[in-house]
């Protein structure tokens, strides 16, 4: 089952991606994202700020894919810990923004997320 969340936390890493990148070409998004604060598309700053996450998120996933001990993938264990730690504090943020629409999205996704993160990392002791 270890195997089988990590793949999911790996393709909710992927779904942010998408998002990133929606939010990267103009998609008029700014209210489920960087707090609300602009709504419509984000302005420059805020789409680098997504093209930044999105090397953050492919390197989430696949900490905790490789901790889920999947072939070819041999990334050292703190990574994973890492992966874990940032969705830990994305959900957190996720729940102080003042948005109420990246509340009502992001807070639920993330906190499964940090879940599903926590999971495989506890597997990960068990032995």
């Amino acid at each position: 089952m270890t195997a089988q969340l990590a793949q999911l936390y790996g393709m909710g890493c992927l779904a942010m991606v998408f998002f990133q990148v929606a939010l990267i070409g103009g998609l008029p998004l700014g209210a489920w994202t960087q707090g609300g604060r602009h709504r419509g598309a984000l302005p420059w700053p805020g789409r680098l700020t997504a093209a930044l996450s999105v090397p953050v998120h492919l390197y989430q996933g696949l900490a905790i894919v490789s901790a889920a001990g999947f072939p070819g993938l041999a990334w050292p264990l703190w990574t994973g810990w890492v992966a874990f730690g940032t969705s830990f504090a994305v959900a957190v943020l996720s729940g102080l923004s003042p948005s109420e629409e990246e509340r009502a999205v992001w807070l639920p996704v993330t906190a499964v997320m940090a879940a599903l993160a926590f999971y495989v990392m506890a597997m990960t002791l068990a032995g």
